[in-house]
């Protein structure tokens, strides 16, 4: 079966990668944050990236002591032996060429352990703080930013930087330098030949624009095609039962293919740019070489220059193209660094929509009392899905929402959770607006357990702990004792120590389900909001969860969002959504024994049964 792959672009529009894209010729914008990133990196290291400098010169002036060594030795210690006299003074020479390059092994050993350990705590520092800010960064951004993505700026985009730290920055500071050293030198030795070899340089440095220029458009392109792949990578395998499900391995894989080719053709552009200018350099250093030989040579004939000047000056010239050759390799790995860095810089610059309060209120514990005034809700801007919402629930009372698909059931929920804030109004937790509580508090007041009820990789206690980590094992057993999960978990394998692997595919739905209300009765919310919640379970599993549900509710205030009926029968209170809109409260007994929109639900409920 042959499927063709769609245009990328297409595809990259469906996985949110395309507001990734970021244009050939960098922005100022993206410059600026990435400079603010890396200041904010190394400055708790400016004393040792200080004492790292102090390295480098004392390293740089070793390495260039040699060829002015071999100049003095040419022209003032080989001359008095050439007459008979002493060697003394060739000797010494001799010593101090050994000392210089000994001091700089040494040096050379304690720059490349000191980078070793300032790259390793950046990278342990930003690793930390991007991790830190993907867990605190809002609902709506993790909903648009796919998990390939995230994958992707964890692991390629930082190893990108670990390349640069690791092999490439202790060659690119010691070149540069070398460079720079040598352009100096070269001047003061022998000013005429210096301005012969400063005929080169408008070359070189064109060739150098060039190369820059062209790279960094490359190696951007490459960071965004290695996400493609591991986007990709990421969801297929993610979706897998789907993809079983529906046959889609092979659109999947033509996909793969297509994405996987674009990633091969912008590293082989990259590999391209890179074969030309390390050759380039070469050929040019080559050719002035052979300028300088040939000029410096006719010199020395005529007594114009020492030969020993000449000899020094040839040393320093291929001292200084080599590193040059290599900065093309070196350059390879900041370029992608640097493409790497503008994504990190661009997500940890990405603010909460939902932001923690300047000074958050401190109100006593909460009881849990509900109050959403006139509020005004839209997932996206003109898309309306709660136009002016007023609903009080008090303290202690169970209120079930019931309604289509749409109708704004879980936006309610949302709301209340602080998922997101409303657009217009208010919601307030015993009259303190969500908005003035910390994220602690809120938090620690207002739980909600979900329809997937997802579970880590780990023991089943380890779940239930997740609501409240410093729990005892013993608080641990009597959470899963109050709502009715002890016999299951004693009947595993080994206990409250049975791992429940990924997801916590060990355990049925309706015991994943069973863990997961342990995990909110543990942490005692004052606030427990319950969305969809059975609607995935058989009937022996409802009937196991509707106990536990008689469990937790009691003396706390709930918010259920339900499709099955018999979970909105232990409500107090009954709201019926429509477009945003309450259009039926009260009772369920009550609103069943008239006729709206509650009692036609009713009565489809009852009709499935049959």
């Amino acid at each position: 079966m042959t499927v063709a792959a769609p245009p990328v672009e297409e595809w990259r529009g469906v996985a949110g990668e395309a507001s990734d894209d970021v244009p050939a010729d960098v922005s100022l914008l993206l410059r600026a944050r990435s400079r603010r990133l890396l200041r904010l990196l190394l400055a708790p290291h400016r004393r040792r990236l200080w004492l790292l400098l102090a390295v480098i010169l004392l390293e740089n002036a070793a390495a260039m002591a040699g060829p002015y060594l071999v100049k003095v030795g040419i022209d003032s210690g080989i001359p008095p032996v050439a007459r008979g006299g002493s060697a003394r003074t060739l000797v010494v020479i001799v010593a101090m060429f050994l000392a210089a390059t000994a001091a700089q092994a040494v040096l050379r050993r304690t720059f490349l352990v000191m980078t070793g350990e300032i790259g390793q705590r950046v990278l342990l520092d930003l690793r930390r703080r991007v991790f830190d800010h993907f867990q605190r960064l809002s609902l709506s951004f993790h909903e648009s930013y796919t998990s390939g993505r995230v994958i992707s700026r964890l692991t390629s985009d930082v190893d990108a930087i670990n390349e640069l730290l690791d092999t490439g920055l202790d060659g690119l500071v010691t070149a540069v330098l070398s460079v720079a050293s040598i352009g100096v030198i070269i001047l003061l030795l022998d000013l005429p030949l210096g301005l012969v070899t400063l005929l080169c340089f408008p070359l070189l440095l064109w060739l150098t624009r060039w190369f820059r220029r062209n790279s960094a458009a490359a190696y951007r392109r490459t960071r965004e095609a290695v996400a493609l792949v591991i986007v990709h990578f990421v969801e297929s395998l993610g979706g897998i039962r789907a993809v079983h499900a529906f046959r889609r391995e092979p659109l999947n894989q033509a996909i793969f293919e297509d994405v996987n080719d674009r990633y091969r053709k912008a590293n082989e552009r990259s590999f391209q740019l890179v074969a030309i200018y390390g050759p380039g350099i070469k050929i040019l250093g080559n050719v002035t070489i052979a300028v300088v030989l040939l000029y410096g040579g006719s010199r020395a004939m005529n007594g114009d220059i020492q030969v020993g000047v000449l000899a020094a000056f040839l040393l320093y010239l291929r001292r200084f193209f080599e590193p040059m050759q290599e900065l093309s390799q070196f350059y390879n790995s900041f370029q992608s660094a640097a493409a790497a860095l503008e994504k990190l810089a661009g997500v940890l610059e990405d603010s909460p929509a939902v932001p923690e309060p300047v000074t958050p209120v401190d109100p006593p514990p909460s009881r849990g009392a509900v109050r959403f005034s006139g509020v005004r809700f839209g997932y996206r801007s003109g898309a309306v899905v709660l136009p002016a919402l007023d609903l009080d629930i008090p303290a202690g009372q169970t209120v079930a929402l019931v309604g289509s698909t749409g109708a704004g059931k879980t936006t309610v929920a949302r709301l209340l959770a602080r998922f997101y804030d409303p657009v217009a109004g208010e919601v307030t937790l015993d009259g303190v607006p969500l908005r003035s509580l910390s994220e602690e508090r809120l938090r620690r007041a207002v739980v909600m357990v979900t329809q997937e009820s997802f579970l880590f990789s780990g023991t089943v206690a380890d779940n239930i702990a997740f609501g409240r980590p410093d729990a005892s094992r013993a608080d641990i057993e009597a959470a899963a004792r109050a709502i009715g999960a002890h016999e299951f978990v004693q009947r595993l394998p080994d206990g409250y120590d049975t791992d429940v692997r990924k997801r916590g595919g060990r355990l049925s739905a309706g015991q994943r389900q069973l863990v997961a209300f342990a995990r909110a009765f543990l942490a005692d919310p004052a606030v427990l909001i319950l969305d969809e919640a059975t609607s995935s379970l058989d009937v022996p599993s409802e009937r196991l969860v509707q106990h536990a549900l008689r469990t937790i509710l009691v003396d706390r205030t709930a918010l259920i969002i339900a499709h099955r009926l018999s979970t909105v029968e232990i409500a107090d209170r009954v709201l019926v959504l429509d477009a945003g809109r309450i259009v039926e409260d009260g009772p369920p007994a009550d609103l069943v024994a008239r006729t709206g929109a509650y009692a036609d639900l009713h009565q489809a409920w009852l009709d499935s049964l049959v």
